[in-house]
């Protein structure tokens, strides 16, 4: 979504776990095929921690959900310029949780992929909103 709204480098993304047990990992079988239905490849990312520095490395910090929410407060250190903030929140509107499917069938995995791309969507828009009101400089919410 990033790279069709303006170049990966204008709107640079990642993707963290608050817990190290997956570090290395590829994303679930399940994921991949959802991805993969929309056209989008994900099976080459691998897991990774949250890193300490990600708080200055990055503008914008997003949790799935509030328990994770907190664990990136904690997690924060004092000087940390991110925003941190629940992504239902942030790109919804409301304050939602996005489901942890894993532990259910394929159908779960669908709604997460629904929720994250509606979400998504309401974020690009408004950092186009946001870096057309900077005349020309990019944003780089991470």
């Amino acid at each position: 979504m990033a790279t069709k709204a303006g170049g990966a480098d204008a709107f640079p993304t990642d993707s963290a776990g608050t817990g190290g047990w997956h570090i290395g990992y590829p994303p679930d079988r399940r994921s991949v095929d959802v991805a993969r239905e929309h056209g989008i490849n994900i099976s080459c990312l691998r897991a990774r921690k949250v890193d300490p520095l990600d708080f200055d490395r990055f503008d914008l910090i997003l949790a799935m959900d509030r328990s994770n929410l907190r664990h990136l407060q904690t997690m924060a250190p004092q000087e940390a310029t991110a925003t941190i903030a629940l992504f239902g929140t942030y790109a919804l509107g409301a304050e939602t949780d996005v489901p942890d499917p894993y532990y259910g069938g394929i159908d779960g995995f669908h709604k997460v992929y629904n929720m994250l791309f509606a979400g998504c969507t309401s974020i690009i828009e408004k950092l186009e909103v946001e870096r057309a009101s900077w005349s020309g400089k990019t944003s780089s919410v991470r």
